[in-house]
């Protein structure tokens, strides 16, 4: 056909548009997202493979790949919530399902920041849904030396981690919320914990995609407001903080919290800095009392930490996207965090499947 070329010795060796065989162009995508920039993925794939490649060319399959991802995963967000169709039925799974949780699960939802250039520091909102594990008291050692408050408590873990990142508002990020969620099976799950921080924005999209999941406030971020109390009221370091402050998480602990807002309502201080953190910390445990029962919460076997997402924040995004220089362009960003989603999902290979031409 005029004006088109035609490399028959491209079609013999099953090359692609861009000369790349797919087990190369699959090795090369691999590395462009763990390595922790594109030179490192280049050296990297030079020793796996034996071939010299160029750090522009491999960032340029790796990105194109995860344009790719991108599109897919946004169709999948958008079918996943448009408003169901007459005679739909409600069973009909408009995601497919990849290790769905059938037991109990958790959703946790956080942001962080990357640089895009010409935008400064932007959030990347992301998710994390996790299956969760209850070991009981009696089958779980504990050690003597290293009390903790949990010792009476069932072992709670959590595993077969997934993740959905990107550049997001609020809004747009409780499409692929949902979309996860219906990729991993949560509206069939046992049960459905949802432990975050404070944020109202998680809180107002959680409820609205997964009005069944018991929020919970993370345990660390409900503690760090009453330390920021009692080093703004007894001094930094001082034993009378260490004192007050262990005091008022044992009421926490147990999920006496209008106790500990009472303690907050009569302490003293006539440090300005002190009642401003007092006037503080009563404003945010008064507003984040429905979600602190935590006592019920242990006794029930659901996580109190959201450590699964702050620990994705930094496997799934910082350690590859948080790299010196200009930053990422946007689109680039959201191909990398899309392929790095997969990445870490454990659905890499599932993911370059679905993106392989159609062979008629």
């Amino acid at each position: 056909m005029r004006g088109r070329r035609f490399f028959p010795l491209d079609h013999k060796l099953q090359l692609r548009a861009d000369h790349w065989s797919e087990g190369a162009a699959r090795v090369a995508t691999r590395q462009g997202l763990q390595a922790q920039s594109f030179d490192l993925a280049a050296e990297a794939y030079t020793e796996a493979v034996g071939g010299a490649i160029s750090a522009d060319s491999l960032r340029r399959v790796t990105e194109n790949w995860g344009m790719q991802v991108e599109v897919q995963r946004t169709a999948e967000a958008e079918c996943a919530n448009t408003v169901a169709h007459r005679g739909e039925s409600p069973t009909t799974q408009r995601v497919t399902e990849v290790t769905p949780i059938t037991g109990q699960a958790n959703l946790s939802t956080d942001g962080t920041m990357i640089l895009v250039r010409q935008e400064s520091w932007k959030e990347v909102k992301l998710t994390a849904i996790s299956a969760v594990t209850v070991t009981p008291v009696g089958e779980r050692e504990v050690d003597p030396t290293d009390p903790s408050r949990r010792d009476a408590d069932a072992w709670v873990t959590m595993s077969q981690h997934s993740y959905q990142a990107g550049l997001w508002d609020a809004d747009t990020m409780a499409l692929y919320q949902y979309a996860e969620g219906l990729r991993r099976g949560l509206e069939r799950s046992d049960r459905l914990s949802s432990v975050n921080d404070a944020a109202e924005w998680i809180e107002r999209i959680t409820q609205l995609n997964f009005s069944r999941a018991v929020q919970i406030v993370d345990w660390t971020h409900a503690s760090e407001h009453v330390w920021e109390v009692g080093k703004a009221v007894f001094g930094e370091g001082t034993l009378a903080t260490q004192t007050w402050v262990e005091t008022q998480l044992d009421a926490l602990w147990t999920g006496a919290v209008q106790k500990m807002i009472a303690t907050l309502d009569t302490l003293e201080t006539k440090s300005e800095t002190g009642k401003e953190a007092v006037r503080q910390a009563v404003g945010y445990f008064r507003n984040q009392e429905p979600r602190m029962h935590y006592a019920d919460y242990r006794a029930a076997g659901y996580p109190i930490g959201s450590g699964t997402v702050e620990s994705a924040a930094n496997t799934v995004v910082h350690h590859r996207m948080r790299r010196p220089g200009r930053g990422w362009k946007r689109d680039d960003a959201q191909a990398m965090l899309a392929g790095l989603s997969e990445l870490h999902s454990g659905r890499f290979d599932r993911a370059w499947q679905k993106t392989l031409p159609v062979v008629i």
